[in-house]
């Protein structure tokens, strides 16, 4: 049965199907955190978010491309550049979590206190001025990674997966 499951997850064709629907997930969730969780967004929070902003619309475009170009060579490379887009958000996540950890300075601009958000729509003041989360403190951590941990590991297990469904695409006649 597992088998079968992850034959049908790495199908090439169906590969950006499933990306666009993890990346979509992953969005999901940071957006419950910041909304539910009322845990602000540091810049480079936001800059891991465009990465699977940017999946969704390769996906979405290579599944259009891929249904009328029925070629192996298609889909392997729109698999790859699906890989490639996860590296980069691994990339992204690892330089984020290594500013948490201190282990290298972040951008500028990114060390200012959160601010309190407001609490509905109604209290939004658009002329008030609010000040950004830091990249430097995890909002939140779990087992000892934060959540840019975290989003290195899915990045590099997406990347991965990504990058046999291209092998298969060959592969496959």
């Amino acid at each position: 049965m597992l088998a079968r499951m992850s034959s049908r997850l790495l199908d090439p064709r169906l590969w950006p199907f499933w990306a666009m629907m993890f990346s979509a997930a992953i969005l999901a969730g940071a957006h419950a955190f910041e909304t539910f969780g009322r845990l602000a967004a540091c810049p480079l929070c936001l800059r891991q978010r465009e990465v699977y902003w940017a999946a969704i619309a390769i996906a979405a475009i290579g599944l259009i491309v891929i249904r009328f170009m029925r070629h192996p060579r298609m889909t392997m490379t729109l698999n790859t550049i699906l890989c490639l887009v996860f590296i980069t958000s691994a990339v992204i996540a690892g330089y984020h979590a290594g500013v948490e950890w201190h282990l290298w300075k972040g951008p500028e601009g990114c060390a200012a206190g959160a601010s309190n958000l407001p609490a509905s729509a109604a209290e939004i003041d658009l002329d008030q001025r609010f000040a950004i989360a830091s990249c430097t403190e995890a909002a939140w951590r779990m087992f000892g990674i934060s959540m840019a941990g975290y989003n290195v590991l899915i990045s590099i297990g997406l990347a991965f997966l990504s990058a046999i469904s291209a092998r298969r695409a060959m592969q496959t006649p």
